[in-house]
C-alpha cells in the first residue's frame, strides 16, 4: 500500500475555466495508478494545466515536434529509481503537463464528460511516470491500454464504445 501521496497542481492558462472536482479528480487518478502498481513509500507528482500555445512551445522544446497535444509526461526516474525529496522522503515520480483546451476538444471528439478525458490524460501519463511506453506498439501499448482502463473502471469512468491509441 502506498504512504502519502502529495499531487501538486497548478493551472498556468487563462483559456477555460477548471471545472469544480477536476482537480480531486486527478489527485484520485494520481492514487489509483499508485495503488494498481503497487507502489511502495511516498510520492510526489507535479501536474500543471496549460493552452494549446504553451503545450506546443514544451512538445516542441522537449521532443522536437512543433505541435499541440493533449498530455505531455516528463518521468524522474528511471527502472524503479527515483529521486527522493530530502525534506520528505517521498519520491519523486515527475511532471505531468496536460492542456486543458485539447482535452476538451477530445472529450467533445470522442462524445465522452471532460472528466472522462482529464482522467484519461493524467492516468496514461502516470503510467508513464512509472515507466510504461506504449511509443513502439506490441504488447507493452497493449498492457499500458489495459491498465488505464482498469483505473477508470474502477474510477468509475468506464469509456464508451469508441476510443483511439495516440501515436503521441
Amino acid at each position: 500500500m502506498t504512504d502519502k501521496i502529495k499531487v501538486i497542481i497548478s493551472d498556468d492558462q487563462h483559456t477555460v475555466k477548471i471545472p469544480s472536482g477536476v482537480r480531486l479528480l486527478v489527485r484520485r487518478c494520481c492514487n489509483a495508478v499508485l495503488r494498481l502498481e503497487q507502489f511502495k513509500g511516498s510520492a510526489e507528482i507535479s501536474v500543471r494545466f496549460v493552452d494549446n500555445e504553451i503545450i506546443r512551445e514544451l512538445n516542441n522544446t522537449y521532443r522536437g515536434i512543433d505541435s499541440d497535444t493533449d498530455v505531455l509526461s516528463f518521468p524522474l526516474g528511471e527502472n524503479g529509481e527515483y529521486d527522493v525529496n530530502p525534506d520528505t522522503g517521498a519520491y519523486l515520480l515527475g511532471d505531468i503537463v496536460i492542456s486543458v483546451q485539447k482535452a476538451i476538444e477530445q472529450a467533445t471528439e470522442f462524445g465522452h464528460s471532460l472528466d472522462r478525458e482529464m482522467a484519461f490524460l493524467t492516468v496514461h501519463s502516470m503510467l508513464h511516470l512509472l515507466g510504461y511506453d506504449h511509443v513502439q506498439g506490441g504488447l507493452e501499448a497493449v498492457r499500458m491500454r489495459e491498465k488505464e482502463e482498469k483505473v477508470l473502471t474502477q474510477l468509475g469512468l468506464k469509456r464508451n464504445e469508441s476510443y483511439y491509441m495516440d501515436g503521441e
